[in-house]
């Protein structure tokens, strides 16, 4: 072989086992990413033909599938679709799209998950039409209804955790939206929901729950300052400093309590839990202020604020940011300014104490099916984190109780077990109504639920928050 030849050759051996390379590469280790890739449209079209599974709650399906003449084969449908929509998310066709749990859970609902292989090779020996996996939820049916009817027509959202597992029972965002329609095979039908949906102002795609937007706590937040006052010596019944106004330093603009009121007997001092009971301003602000920025992040990063977390819906992380100066943080800590946090974040620190200290990681998927309803995997709850010690959370517990039983969260009371939590009134600007925010738990031996209720632009929060909570409580401890 001429020295020309050889050259030729080795080029094109060189080509050819890098082209080998690459397409092992992607066909072996980047295939999951690109199936799961919003942007691959080839993952939409093979779901097309396939009768795809369902999405069960206390064993009944909240999304399915219904054979029809066309040639898609089979519509996808929802039962109380607006009630679930923010965690189903919708399926459609038209717009080659799927969101929510219909992408995250894709592989099992459409049937290619690897774990079931063996459906699909007896499917190809028994010629049976291929199908999907099911994908059973968390869901407490009663308490995901109480939230929503509680919540009524106003904008907001409302997270139900179980404390001791991290099981998610309640996740609901309004307004909302009816799933069915953007899922529709007529397209003028899809498109007219689509285009009604996204001209709406009160943006019923938005999943407040988990970080469609992130929200100011307002006075809620002190629990996580509380926290960190108690992990670094103070105690319920020890005095703390309680002025009518706080300047902080390296600022002129004084905070003050809310409604310009004492705080307790006036004298300057009183106990913690009297401060959190009366959930004073100038306490709080200044705590965060003397503890300094690390200290109260240590509290708040152990509670998952900062970091991504994934249910398997992607939760936006909560914000405390480092402040630019300590002017800044007294305002932070009293759940203003730079604080920015989800439902589901205020949820996690009620289950937090709810649960001794020990923070679960939350979750939605309680198991995973064949079309058969045979089970495939169940999820083991897992440990998040320890934010802080059983004996701060036992300290929590007993001042929220105080909220509750003679503060301002009287609304969030129930006859039937004692309901412990903290309110939080946040202020956005001027002329603006306030956030509304109730977060709390069944304040029993072993807690069943821990909550947090939003609504946008609500008004004080105990007086619109706290009722929600009282109801979704009240749901799963009957």
């Amino acid at each position: 072989m001429n020295p020309p030849l050889r050259k030729l050759t080795a080029v094109v051996l060189l080509m050819f086992l890098t082209l080998m390379a690459a397409a092992s590469y992607i066909q072996f280790f980047r295939a999951p990413e690109l199936n799961a890739d919003s942007r691959n449209v080839r993952t939409l079209y093979r779901e097309y033909g396939t009768d795809r599974g369902p999405i069960v709650v206390a064993g009944k399906p909240i999304a399915g599938s219904e054979s029809v003449d066309d040639p898609y084969k089979f519509l996808r449908t929802y039962a109380d679709g607006p009630l679930y929509a923010p965690i189903t998310g919708y399926f459609s066709v038209v717009f080659n799209a799927m969101t929510a749990l219909e992408r995250q859970q894709n592989s099992v609902l459409g049937g290619s998950d690897d774990s079931l292989l063996s459906q699909r090779i007896s499917d190809l020996i028994t010629g049976k039409q291929p199908s999907g996996g099911g994908v059973e939820l968390t869901i407490n049916p009663a308490a995901q209804k109480a939230a929503w009817d509680t919540l009524g027509n106003r904008r907001g959202a409302v997270v139900a955790i179980e404390p001791e597992t991290g099981r998610i029972l309640a996740l609901v965002s309004r307004p909302s939206f009816d799933p069915n329609l953007l899922a529709s095979h007529k397209k003028a039908t899809a498109q007219d929901a689509w285009k009604e949906l996204n001209a709406d102002e009160r943006k019923p795609l938005l999943n407040r729950a988990i970080g469609g937007d992130l929200y100011a706590p307002g006075s809620s937040f002190k629990i996580i300052t509380a926290a960190a006052m108690l992990e670094n010596g103070a105690t319920p019944d020890g005095k703390v400093a309680a002025p009518d106004h706080y300047t902080p330093n390296g600022t002129s603009v004084a905070i003050s309590n809310p409604g310009e009121e004492r705080c307790g007997d006036g004298s300057g001092q009183v106990p913690l839990r009297q401060a959190f009971l009366q959930s004073c301003n100038t306490t709080f602000a200044k705590a965060g202020h003397d503890l300094g920025y690390e200290k109260m992040n240590t509290i708040a990063d152990a509670l998952g604020f900062g970091k991504s977390l994934s249910i398997p819906l992607q939760v936006r992380p909560s914000r405390f940011p480092q402040p630019q100066d300590l002017a800044a943080l007294a305002q932070d800590s009293i759940g203003q300014r730079d604080i920015q946090v989800s439902p589901l974040q205020m949820a996690m620190v009620a289950a937090a104490v709810a649960n001794k200290g020990v923070l679960m990681k939350p979750y939605l998927v309680e198991s995973t099916m064949t079309s058969d309803l045979a089970t495939i995997s169940t999820t083991s709850p897992s440990e998040y984190s320890r934010p802080f010690s059983a004996q701060t959370a036992s300290a929590l517990r007993e001042m929220m109780i105080d909220v509750v039983n003679k503060g301002t969260g009287g609304r969030a009371a129930l006859k039937s077990v004692q309901v412990a939590g903290k309110t939080g009134t946040a202020e956005i600007k001027a002329g603006v109504e306030p956030h509304s925010w109730f977060v709390g738990f069944d304040a029993t031996d072993h807690p069943k639920v821990a909550v947090a209720a939003f609504v946008e632009n609500g008004g004080d929060g105990g007086y619109n928050a706290g009722p929600i909570a009282a109801a979704v409580i009240g749901a799963v401890t009957k």
